[in-house]
Formats: structure tokens, sequence, C-alpha cells
């Protein structure tokens, strides 16, 4: 690899630099800027072995980029049920998820993937984008690089329309919530993935909670791009810092088994009994002299799932990734692909690899399923709103946040921080991603900017609501309470 153990440290801020891809503001002095593609891990620099700490960094530090190749990374799961029972879809079957996998490959040009050859279609891959199975069978679109929120919206548009005759044939509805409002954990059929049979047997020795979070589970998420090391942790600080305030804002899962659950997001609940070990707010980044190394050695300490040779798994559950690399297991030494692979068993609320991701909302609807990734945009690749945001949490304590999670999943906004409703932070952080996206100004055909997509959130947040707060509206006073959750739950086809 043409970086290992060739970083070296700016003297004049300390930041990493090195011959990889490394992009620092134009006020940093002597950086020398170069570009290289990130790794995939199908190619060979993967299958190198891991010589020297300072290859633990490549990931992050290849990542970096100037402004101008800054793009927002969507994730939207949906969980399928049919129409006629409220249950959930199977992976196989005439009436199936892996059907719907079929026809877009046969009617809409895209490719099946596989873990190895004679393997099951697990995933689809097409111009930039992916469509993959979560373990229940969520169906979930990670987009194309977008450049606005605008294509964000109508490539989840063109998903819909793409997937809907043939769900419309088969009875299925798609549900933009955070939570399957109907189905006990017996209902579902596994997703044939090697990592989740491996999952399935280890998390729930961490968390009560853990198949819920596998297999009921659909959340809505956003990747983010970052200059530079510096950049990186401010953007990590504050989405860490505001992380319950998403969560807040997002709720849209109140129901559990087919009643009102007495909270807002299930799905908030679920994630605070999954694995202590690998979820959470990351209290190594919150000091401000944070850096790359600091997420590493949070990742270095966390359990593995497992690690691949020619496809096939080997287990390893239980065994750190430092002990891993230290001393190996079963004959095998740890190479890049296996700890890009462990970076992606991690799942705290904000979580780095090559992006930023966002995590802490549940799935949405229709109407709200462009908010998450303009909220964001508008927050984090605007220089002032960054600075607002930033002076926003300045003096936040990672206990004080830490101590909203309990309470956040019940209440939304209506949970109290600092004597105050949490709605009122919702409010400022939704003004400031406004002014970053007229900022921003892209605009869409109509010529409105991307601030169109946070008009329903600025309105809930102004009356301290949520999307669950909607879904429940009145529900009492329905004659079928089932067939409307299910109406009310239901993404349109478009």
């Amino acid at each position: 690899m043409p970086a290992r153990s060739e970083f070296t440290t700016c003297p004049a801020c300390g930041e990493l630099r090195g011959e990889t891809l490394l992009v620092a503001p134009a006020s940093h002095p002597q950086r020398a800027l170069t570009t290289a593609a990130a790794l995939s891990t199908t190619e060979p620099q993967d299958l190198e072995p891991i010589r020297s700490r300072d290859d633990l960094l490549v990931p992050f530090v290849e990542a970096c980029k100037p402004r101008a190749a800054w793009r927002l990374g969507p994730e939207v799961e949906k969980a399928g049920v049919f129409e006629d029972t409220r249950m959930p879809i199977p992976y196989e079957g005439e009436r199936s998820v892996l059907r719907v996998l079929e026809e877009l490959c046969a009617k809409h040009g895209w490719q099946p993937e596989r873990e190895h050859e004679g393997a099951p279609i697990i995933a689809l891959i097409r111009r930039g984008a992916s469509v993959t199975l979560e373990p229940g069978g969520q169906l979930e679109l990670s987009g194309a690089q977008s450049e606005t929120a605008h294509q964000v919206h109508d490539e989840l548009r063109d998903h819909m329309r793409e997937i809907g005759p043939l769900s419309r044939a088969m009875g299925v509805r798609w549900l933009g919530v955070g939570f399957h409002p109907f189905a006990r954990r017996e209902d579902f059929t596994w997703v044939p993935k090697q990592r989740y049979g491996v999952m399935r047997e280890y998390l729930p020795t961490r968390g009560a909670l853990a198949l819920d979070m596998m297999l009921r589970t659909s959340t809505v998420q956003v990747n983010l791009d970052y200059e530079s090391e510096a950049d990186a942790m401010r953007k990590m600080r504050v989405a860490l810092a505001l992380a319950p305030v998403t969560t807040a804002m997002f709720a849209n899962s109140p129901w559990l088994e087919g009643r009102p659950h007495g909270g807002l997001t299930w799905r908030g609940r679920v994630w605070l009994d999954v694995d202590p070990d690998r979820t959470g707010l990351l209290p190594g980044l919150w000091k401000p002299q944070a850096r790359f190394d600091d997420y590493v050695e949070w990742a270095l300490d966390v359990p593995m799932f497992l690690f691949k040779r020619d496809g096939h798994k080997v287990v390893n559950t239980g065994q750190t990734f430092r002990s891993f690399w230290q001393s190996g297991f079963q004959g095998h030494r740890p190479n890049m692909e296996d700890w890009k692979t462990h970076l992606n068993t991690l799942f705290p609320e904000v979580r780095l690899k090559k992006t930023i991701e966002i995590r802490g909302a549940d799935a949405q609807s229709t109407e709200m399923k462009c908010s998450l990734p303009a909220l964001w945009a508008g927050l984090l690749y605007d220089g002032l709103a960054l600075d607002e945001a930033e002076a926003l949490v300045l003096g936040w304590t990672y206990d004080e946040i830490n101590a909203l999670r309990p309470h956040v999943w019940k209440d939304g906004l209506r949970t109290s921080f600092r004597g105050h409703p949490l709605a009122e932070v919702a409010e400022r952080v939704v003004g400031i991603a406004e002014g970053g996206l007229r900022r921003r100004a892209r605009l869409d055909a109509a010529g409105r900017d991307e601030s169109v997509h946070l008009s329903r959130l600025r309105k809930l947040a102004s009356e301290a609501r949520t999307p669950a707060d909607l879904l429940l509206d009145g529900i009492e006073r329905e004659p079928d309470q089932g067939k409307a959750m299910l109406e009310r739950s239901s993404l349109r086809w478009e």
C-alpha cells in the first residue's frame, strides 16, 4: 500500500498527513494535496497484512476529500408486509424479498451479489448504488453518491416505482416506520448472510433486545464526507452531541406487536440494549484534541464477529481486533479487508469509516424521507452552519447527553434538557440547517433550495411533536386500528 507507515504530523496543527489523499482547509500551511481512490474490499491492497499501527489509519486518511467532492450517501430501510396478514415477507418463496431482487435484476439493470460462488443473492449493485437486506428481510437502498437532497429524493422515488408493480402483485406493502408494528420475533425468516448467522448467536449474549434490532427495526441514515482529520473530528463531535436530538426529531415507531407501547420510538428503546461494546456515543471522541487514532483505539477493543477467507466465514466472536492483530486466530493473521469488515460491524450512534454516518433515526414516511439527509447536509456542509452548530453544543458533556438516551425514546422532543424541552434545541438545529441549505443554494427544477425538504420537520419541532405523534393522532377512534396502522405506516409508490 502506497501509504504504509509513511504518515507524518504537520508541525503547525498536529494533523496526520501522508501520501494518500489527505486534504486540509486552504488555510492549512504547507499541506501537499494528492488524490487517490478509496480502496474497496475486493482490491488486492486489502489482502495485504497489517504491518503497523499506521496501517489502521489508512481507511480514514484515504477517505479525506476536497469540498468540491463532498456528496450525500443515503441509506433507507423498509420492512415489507403482506397486506392481508400484516406479517413480514420471507427471504424466499413465491411472494418474497428474493423475488423483488430478481425482478430488479431482470427489468431494471441491477446486478446480483453473493458472498461466494453458489451462495444466495444477498445484495444488488447498479451505477454506484446498492440494494441490500437486513437480517429480517428489510430492504435497504444505499443510494448513489448524490450532490443534493433533491437528487436523493428523486432516487428514492424512482426506487419505489421500480419495486412497485411486483410488490402490488404480491400484495406487499413497504413500511416507513422504525419498528415493525405487528410482527413478533418468531414471525420472521432470516436472510442467509454469513455475518447475520454469527450475530444471531453472539449478540443476544450482549443485549436482551439484540434480535429485535436485527429483525424488527428499520432506519434512515446518511453518510457525509470530510476533508481532513480535524474536519472529521469536529463533525463527529457535533453529530454525537446532537445524537439524542436526532433520535427524538425522527422518532417514528410508536407501536409494538399491534398496539401502542407508550413511547415514540421503540427502535430507540431497542438500541439501548443491544451490545454496549459496539454502540453508544463514543466518549473518547468528545475531547477537542480527538484524532483518528482515538476511534481506532476504541475499535481495537471491540470484540469481532468473524472474518472471511475465500468468501467463507471464520468465526472468532469475542476476540477483540487488538487480540486478533497481536496473536492471530487459528493460524490466520489480519489483513486490511478484515479491519474494514470489523469497522462495519461497529454500531455507534455516529460511525466513522470512509464517511461520517448518522445512525440515530427511525425510518421515515414518504413525506419525510429526505429530511435526515437534508438536515445533516445543512449542518455539516456549510461552514457558517457548522460554526453555529458547534457553538450550540459547546459545553455539553458526554455524561449529560448520554443521560438523555433512556428518555428520548419515550418522550421525544418533550424530553427535558437543561430545564427546557428538547424541542427548543430541535428548532434551533433545524434553523441552522435551513440557513446552511439556503447558502448552499442547490436548486431543483422549480427553483427551490434543499431547505424545502425540512418543512415538515420544522413544523413538528415548533410543536414539540414527532412523526410518531402524527401516526398516533386519533388512532383510538379508528374502527379497525390494525388497518389504520398499516395505512399510516405504508410508503407511497409515487
